[in-house]
């Protein structure tokens, strides 16, 4: 008799859609559970190296809370690639400008740094105001 471990694909997981409401949660922790989310870890069948995870909508991005002095604290930069090109931008700044850029960073960091990692990105949707483009995929709501 052959033991072997089983190894789960993309295949043998059907892809789902779910959403969450950004009202008032906390960056951090809202990002951790998007995070968790878009890579499979819910999943009993999570394998490291395969995409199993579900395709995430986030609404109400202009909502979410930041705890501490972060919003004047923290800054996120770019670099252009020309010398003397590094770009900053705090958090109430960016917050004011682009909101769902601030939940997709987070989240961003929190995936895997490779083409997986990138794969998976693609898998969220960050949306200001409550309305979203996606009621065909009948998502479903998911409380932070």
């Amino acid at each position: 008799m052959k033991k072997y471990t089983y190894s789960a694909t993309r295949a043998d997981n059907p892809e789902k859609w779910c959403v969450i409401d950004a009202d008032g949660a906390v960056l951090g922790r809202l990002a951790s559970t998007v995070a968790a989310r878009i890579r499979g870890k819910h999943n009993p069948l999570y394998t490291p190296h395969a995409d199993m995870g579900d395709h995430v909508i986030v609404i109400n991005a202009e909502k979410i809370v930041l705890t501490g002095r972060k919003l004047d604290q923290k800054y996120y930069y770019r670099h252009s690639g020309y010398m003397g090109g590094l770009k900053e931008i705090s958090a109430r700044k960016l917050m004011e400008k682009r909101p769902e850029d601030l939940v997709r960073f987070a989240v961003k960091g929190m995936l895997p740094k490779n083409r997986l990692g990138r794969q998976l990105i693609k898998k969220l949707r960050v949306y200001v105001g409550d309305q979203h483009p996606h009621e065909a995929q009948l998502p479903q709501a998911i409380t932070v």
